[in-house]
């Protein structure tokens, strides 16, 4: 399975039970263990454990080999090690705590696709507006989000 087939898998998995916030950097040049992380939350132990095991059904499922899993028990953060591709899945208050992405501030953000997203994308964007007016109009709300949600988390204040 080549890495883009296996990183639009796990996206996919992981839109299918509403995971939130899904980032994917590209840590190759940063380490030679793996060349993806994939970083997903989910509200409830219940959910991150359904979420990691969609992903492992899916990417089965799909012809990929999964090396292993960790973190089941807890339900806190589960890892999935796909080999190349890492997928943690954390629960919201965990994910603040430990706050993975500053920890791999270099590494490159890559544009995750899935048929969810990419449906939404379109309707976002303004139909008679300019490209740099619409990259505008666009990129203003999704900070604000970020912004409002990081005052509201309690967690944040650790």
């Amino acid at each position: 399975m080549t890495p883009a087939k296996l990183i639009k898998t796990v996206v996919a998995a992981l839109d299918e039970i509403k995971a939130r916030d899904v980032e994917v950097l590209d840590v190759k040049k940063l380490t030679a263990l793996f060349d993806r992380m994939i970083i997903a939350s989910g509200d409830s132990t219940r959910q991150t454990r359904a979420i990691a095991s969609n992903v492992v059904e899916k990417v089965k499922a799909a012809g990929g080999i999964v090396y292993g899993v960790e973190g089941e028990d807890n339900g806190e953060w589960i890892l999935v090690d796909l080999g190349d591709v890492l997928v943690h899945v954390m629960q919201t208050a965990v994910r603040a705590h430990y706050n993975l992405e500053e920890l791999w501030a270099q590494a490159a953000r890559i544009n995750k696709i899935s048929e969810s997203s990419s449906r939404r994308k379109p309707a976002a964007r303004p139909p008679a507006a300019e490209e740099g007016e619409a990259a505008s109009a666009t990129a203003a709300p999704a900070k604000k989000t970020r912004v409002a949600r990081a005052k509201t988390n309690p967690d944040d204040e650790r």
